[in-house]
């Protein structure tokens, strides 16, 4: 399938609903599709202000496609984690809010791509699992630091371990998703939050994407200098005077 198959890009007003389309495949991540996100999140529609993914078939991403799998030395293993994690980082801090909507499969890849977005919805039939120890093989595409924040190091040294599975609302309470609702009704769910989400100054959305994650990298005191930069960025720009005037007039705001 072409790059534009494995992945499905609609737009609906300004949100960008991705659909990664591997039916048979649980939406497993190839090359193919891995090169559709990276095309799609280096050069997004102008128009969009919020990204929704989520998968086909019953399944969000079951990880990494084990039966394409090429065999590559250790440079070559080390290079594909890289582009991995590029990838992963460019769906993180490409600027534009995403909200994944998930249900079946969030396993081993797929929770490493869940976890660069920023909203996380979970239907009951989500799995999160992290398996790779029962293949012999390591996390590469970033778990060990976006799961492992999340979960903290012990948490996911025994769910590696153990091959341990969660289930939607063991992910809510643990972080791995932050909404766990009915079932078929993660994309209502996805679509409100990102029309929410679209409404807000889009410079905004772009300070609270990079600054939080780095912030949480940083010293006490230079995430509070950080903060204050961000602070100076945002409240002196055309969307502040906007939201400020419009809060005194009493009406929904308009901005850029």
């Amino acid at each position: 399938m072409t790059d534009a198959e494995v992945l499905k890009v609609e737009m609906k007003g300004n949100i960008a609903v991705l659909t990664m389309n591997r039916p048979g495949k649980r939406n497993a991540m190839n090359d193919n599709l891995l090169a559709a996100l990276d095309g799609f999140f280096s050069n997004p529609p102008e128009a969009a202000k919020v990204v929704v993914l989520t998968g086909v078939d019953g399944h969000y991403c079951s990880g990494l496609d084990l039966s394409e799998h090429v065999a590559r030395d250790a440079e070559g293993t080390m290079r594909h984690s890289r582009k991995w994690h590029g990838i992963m980082d460019k769906i993180q801090y490409s600027g534009l809010p995403v909200v994944s909507a998930m249900f079946g499969a969030v396993i081993g890849g797929g929770l490493e791509l869940a976890t660069s977005t920023h909203v996380r919805i979970a239907e009951p039939s989500t799995i999160f699992q992290l398996p790779e120890g029962r293949r012999g093989i390591y996390v590469g595409g970033g778990a060990s630091v976006r799961v492992g924040r999340i979960l903290g190091a012990d948490r996911m040294t025994e769910m590696m371990l153990t091959g341990r599975k969660y289930d939607a609302e063991d992910g809510q309470r643990l972080g791995l998703c932050h909404y766990s609702v009915g079932e078929g009704e993660s994309m209502a769910l996805a679509m409100e939050l990102a029309g929410k989400i679209a409404k807000n100054a889009g410079l905004s959305n772009y300070v609270m994407i990079h600054a939080l994650a780095r912030i949480e990298d940083m010293s006490k005191q230079d995430g509070f200098f950080t903060e204050s930069l961000c602070a100076a960025l945002t409240q002196t720009s055309p969307d502040a005077e906007e939201g400020l005037r419009a809060f005194l007039e009493k009406r929904i705001p308009t901005f850029r």
